[in-house]
């Protein structure tokens, strides 16, 4: 992981000021990118904002972790990026660097 990505999630919450896709993030990396009750937290976050582009990003995400490749690949097209990587590492780490 890079510097520009590090994010600390030893903390209970996401920091109060990250923006709602943040929150996201910051869930899924605390759910050490695997389904489970963060997935579903970051999951809710994105389902909470659809239409927007970089929550439609975060839920694409979601479902790459998932394991729905279709779905990942519709949430993708939504929010106007390539589904070039199945890496959800690598993923989430070009979603964060974008919006920081």
């Amino acid at each position: 992981m890079t510097e520009q990505t590090h994010m600390d999630c030893s903390s209970a919450n996401p920091p109060a000021d990250f923006t709602p896709p943040m929150k996201a993030l910051w869930w899924l990396k605390k759910g050490d990118w695997q389904l489970g009750p963060e997935w579903e937290k970051a999951h809710a976050i994105c389902q909470g904002a659809e239409g927007e582009k970089s929550h439609d990003w975060v839920h694409a995400l979601c479902h790459l972790i998932e394991g729905d490749q279709e779905n990942a690949a519709y949430w993708f097209t939504r929010a106007g990026k390539l589904f070039d990587n199945h890496d959800p590492v690598a993923v989430w780490e070009e979603i964060v660097a974008s919006l920081r």
